[in-house]
């Protein structure tokens, strides 16, 4: 009785006596210092504290906002067949991969193997093999192997925790691809329609010059102008034209610009027409910006699922330092001679199950070595993620600011745009009557011209300042549902054991 009292503490006592080694290498002085901000803890200019009185996130199509149906449907075919959602899309999959491969180190792993060999056995007078000695026989085998981690520290759990936090990064990451798809499109669509009204203007400033044209050589006809005013008329015509033509030059590298970020070639640009942007409705904000921020932009929700990865790479690397404990068995059949399938029988059949039983005692100081790793890498996840929560609040201001000064500008320049027409046509009533010269019709039509290009490009400005801030705000992707929580991005503590 007593022995087999002691045969049942045997694996006991091997536990223990592992885990008495296994403070042979400890981890002392090793841990993560960065600590995540709270988004409530950075203080708000005044251009965000005004904006968080209204409470309204950007829709997920916010782009609808600009009114133009043909927008929309180039962001529709770039979504599906720009190569660069693609890649996103390619590396979400490749992402949860690697997901399944660390999750499938913590299941039942189960393999079979079988060889038939034919086998000579040599004569030795000395080591010979006795009767088999100058024969052939079979020697076959096959057997039903298995082996499954105890986890009893919690490694491998941690290992494939880590790998799904990475998927939801790559998750975010194709949200912050498909956002910014989504705004360079649009800002290359208002490029495309500032690109058509400067043209409008240059082609109504060639009209008017081309009129001034034929009015000063009516004058000459009649004898009460001279050659000068005529070629003073004829000096701006050729530079108009080139103006044109240069415009004219955007206007196509636009299209296919739209068309390259949509994932066409050259010849789908040719379908583009003339944008009709407007901007009726004002965009309105969230109360309680900064920590909305945390669940709305792809880049802030990326840089915090990989705080969380990097977290669980410190408990992975703690659990290193612990005994490793597999359950291992196999069950099988082996002869060496007899017939080719004799080894099937029932009385070759043999077994053997048990733990495995690894522990580190000296590595050189690999163990210290890769917790180091993880918890620098740590530190670099979480000073990422500060540092892209700041930048979020200052581009949100910063787009606020600005699109407040453009709300600002449109009524300035809409008010110079007035006066100058004013002038302009008070100049070219006096120069038909002949009270004055053409040099001042040509000032006040320059002028004119000049506040107009002015107005139309405050105007772009506008609507790209709308859609910066929106891109600032997350574009409306909703990735509210995708977030790690507080504990998931919390250093690990080094365990008791370990220190």
């Amino acid at each position: 009785m007593p022995r087999r009292i002691n045969r049942a503490l045997l694996p006991l006592s091997v536990l223990a006596l592992t885990l008495a080694l296994g403070g042979c290498i400890s981890t002392q002085g090793i841990a993560p210092h960065g600590e995540a901000l709270a988004a409530d803890s950075l203080a708000t200019d005044a251009a965000i504290g005004e904006a968080a009185k209204d409470a309204h996130w950007p829709s997920a199509q916010w782009w609808q906002a600009f009114g133009d149906a043909q927008l929309d449907r180039w962001i529709d075919l770039a979504v599906q067949g720009s190569p660069s959602m693609a890649m996103a899309a390619a590396r979400v999959r490749q992402a949860k991969a690697m997901a399944g491969v660390a999750e499938a180190a913590e299941a039942l792993q189960i393999n079979a193997e079988s060889t038939l060999k034919r086998h000579n056995w040599p004569t030795d007078q000395f080591y010979g093999p006795g009767d088999l000695a100058n024969t052939t026989t079979w020697d076959n085998n096959a057997a039903l192997g298995f082996s499954y981690a105890l986890d009893l520290w919690g490694r491998e759990r941690n290992a494939s925790e880590r790998a799904v936090d990475l998927a939801h990064v790559s998750v975010a990451e194709a949200r912050l691809a498909q956002l910014e798809l989504q705004n360079n499109i649009v800002r290359a669509y208002i490029e495309l329609s500032l690109h058509y009204a400067q043209r409008d203007i240059v082609a109504a400033m060639l009209k008017q010059q081309q009129q001034i044209l034929d009015l000063a050589q009516k004058r000459l006809s009649g004898g009460i102008g001279t050659h000068f005013e005529v070629s003073q008329a004829e000096t701006p015509l050729p530079e108009t034209h080139r103006q044109l033509d240069a415009l004219d030059e955007e206007i196509a590298l636009s299209r296919n610009q739209i068309a390259a970020l949509a994932g066409k070639g050259p010849g789908a640009a040719a379908q583009l027409q003339r944008p009709t942007l407007s901007l009726a409705a004002p965009l309105k904000l969230p109360s309680a910006l900064p920590a909305e921020l945390l669940g709305q932009r792809p880049d802030v929700v990326a840089s915090r699922w990989q705080v969380a990865a990097q977290a669980r790479g410190i408990d992975v690397a703690h659990g290193g330092f612990y005994p490793n404990v597999d359950l291992v068995g196999s069950l099988g059949y082996m002869a060496t001679g007899g017939g080719a399938l004799e080894f099937l029988t029932g009385k070759k059949l043999n077994y053997n199950v048990g733990p495995a039983i690894s522990l580190p005692i000296f590595d050189g100081g690999r163990l210290r070595s890769e917790l180091g790793e993880a918890a620098a890498g740590y530190d670099i996840a979480v000073a990422h993620y500060n540092q892209t929560l700041i930048n979020a609040l200052k581009n949100i201001s910063d787009q606020l600011i600005r699109r407040e000064s453009m709300d600002k500008q449109q009524e300035f320049a809409a008010e110079s745009v007035a006066a100058a027409q004013k002038t302009y046509d008070i100049a070219m009533i006096a120069y038909q009557r002949g009270l004055t010269d053409y040099l001042n019709v040509l000032n006040a039509q320059t002028l004119l011209f000049k506040q107009q290009q002015v107005q139309q490009q405050v105007q772009a400005a506008r609507l790209s300042a709308h859609a910066e801030l929106v891109t600032a705000l997350g574009g409306g992707l909703g990735a509210g549902d995708d977030v790690p929580t507080a504990e998931q991005t919390q250093a690990p503590k080094t365990p008791a054991l370990l220190r």
